[in-house]
């Protein structure tokens, strides 16, 4: 039987997955969520699942040095932004590492998800560190060990920043699931060091 856990100050999180919760000051978050919502080149690609192509539910925009391809798809590259290189320099003072790459969610409703996957590219290297950065509504982030089932449930809130790294694209997945009771848009940027070469 599967463990559930609530994450809250008596659950701490496994190795690999630390949450900075308001990392962003509410004033700067608005700004970020206001600026990035109608300054970055939003798209709705396909998908491909079991053969045949579906929207991604939700839209995306991927900053980096080439041309992202996951899922059966390509993202091409757009330009950073100040706002994406302010946001991408700070973390990295978090995380201890440079990111040269972010992608962009736009999840417009709770009605826009993400399903369970890991960020295993090669792009990236074994074990990547990402550094994710919440903008707007509070959403679910479910993480689940491969191996034990173990698993979690973070809300990620308004400025609120997850570093992942060590074994977390190794052992565990990650989705964002629907949630109808949320009405209110959120952003995700994942920034990340693309292997170039």
């Amino acid at each position: 039987m599967e463990a559930l856990f609530e994450v809250g100050e008596a659950t701490p999180l496994p190795p690999g997955f630390t949450h900075h919760v308001g990392w962003l000051s509410a004033d700067e978050a608005d700004r970020f969520l206001t600026t990035l919502t109608t300054g970055l080149a939003w798209s709705q690609r396909p998908l491909f699942i079991a053969g045949r192509a579906v929207l991604t539910p939700r839209l995306t925009c991927w900053v980096g040095p080439e041309p992202f391809s996951y899922s059966g798809g390509v993202e091409p590259t757009h330009e950073w932004t100040p706002e994406l290189a302010n946001i991408g320099a700070r973390a990295a003072a978090v995380a201890g590492v440079t990111f040269n790459s972010v992608l962009a969610n736009l999840y417009r409703d709770g009605s826009d998800s993400m399903g369970a996957h890991k960020d295993d590219e090669p792009e990236f290297g074994t074990r990547p560190v990402i550094a994710s950065v919440n903008l707007g509504a509070t959403r679910d982030f479910v993480i689940k060990h491969d191996g034990t089932g173990e698993r979690h449930v973070i809300a990620l809130g308004h400025g609120d920043l997850l570093v992942m790294s060590g074994r977390s694209q190794l052992d565990w997945s990650h989705s964002v699931p629907k949630r109808a009771r949320v009405s209110q848009p959120r952003i995700n940027l994942t920034y990340r060091q693309w292997k170039v070469g």
